[in-house]
């Protein structure tokens, strides 16, 4: 599977955005999709998951924040962020796999999009 995103961007504090993530391929629906993101100096952490159950698992940091939906009939996966914070700002990556630990971290991915930059000014 090939993972495109977009999305991403500067906003100010407390500002909204949506990354998507557009996935080639038939099997879509059989794939678990995370969204992962990198801070400079940080490790990657996985910021939200959703599983080919709809099953959601999401950092503590965003609960309540954002929103991971996937459209199996149209191959995508989106992250709606809101309240979103200086924090946030890291390069997001959105991920497919197929292993039974997709809430736990990005290490269970197999298949990765480019990354796309969100920055928030305070």
């Amino acid at each position: 599977v090939q993972l495109q995103a977009s999305g991403g961007g500067l906003v100010q504090a407390g500002g909204s955005l949506r990354l998507s993530c557009a996935a080639s391929g038939r099997t879509f629906s059989s794939y678990n999709m995370g969204w992962c993101r990198q801070a400079p100096g940080k490790e990657r952490e996985l910021v939200a998951a959703i599983s080919r159950a709809y099953s959601r698992y999401y950092t503590d940091s965003v609960k309540g924040r954002f929103i991971i939906s996937r459209d199996n009939a149209q191959n995508t996966v989106n992250l709606h962020m809101n309240s979103l914070q200086p924090e946030d700002t890291a390069v997001y990556y959105c991920a497919a796999g197929e292993g039974r630990n997709w809430y736990r971290g990005c290490g269970d991915y197999d298949y990765w999009g480019q990354g796309t930059l969100v920055t928030v000014s305070s």
